[in-house]
């Protein structure tokens, strides 16, 4: 579903980063202590944790407790920041990568669907640039399509449709290889 709200997409790429060579039920078991860890997904508050905060999160049995995790959400916290200051927020920065509107792929098999495209490899490379970590371009596709950019429902999908109709203007098609 297209995500436009920055407190919700600050949340999703906070997760998506943690999910990183993990299952996705893990996170969603461990969504609950992310959202109480890291002060409700507030980038303000989480830009300004330091070391006294870094330790508490590594205790916390309720997160991934992986250091590299942990510090990278702070500096991406940071660097979302900067770019919201940039952009005015960071759902215009984000939608300009697919020109305002979702990409609207129609496969008919999941074991089509790519794990990351030319815009995929782009956002990464873009928001690398700005600071991010763990924003690779594997992790920014599933950020997209987590965040509604891209509607990678197939056409069975029950969902496929309803999606496909939040879209503005005509439907956009985005291959594997790129638009």
């Amino acid at each position: 579903m297209p995500v436009r709200d920055d407190r919700r997409l600050f949340e999703l790429l906070l997760l998506e980063g943690a999910q990183a060579g993990l299952s996705w039920s893990i996170i969603l078991r461990k969504r609950p202590g992310y959202r109480r860890a890291f002060a409700g997904f507030d980038p303000r508050r989480v830009a300004r944790f330091g070391p006294r905060e870094v330790r508490r999160l590594l205790a916390d049995e309720g997160i991934v407790r992986n250091r590299a995790k942990v510090e990278a959400a702070i500096g991406n916290a940071q660097a979302f920041l900067a770019v919201q200051a940039e952009h005015g927020s960071f759902a215009e920065y984000l939608w300009r990568f697919v020109a305002g509107r979702a990409v609207q792929n129609r496969w008919r098999s999941h074991a089509v669907v790519p794990a990351e495209t030319d815009v995929s490899r782009a956002l990464s490379a873009d928001l690398r640039r700005r600071g991010f970590r763990f924003v690779g371009p594997t992790i920014c596709y599933a950020f997209m399509q987590a965040i509604g950019l891209v509607n990678d429902h197939t056409l069975d999908c029950f969902r496929y449709r309803a999606v496909a109709r939040l879209a503005a203007g005509p439907p956009r098609r985005l291959s594997a290889a790129g638009a």
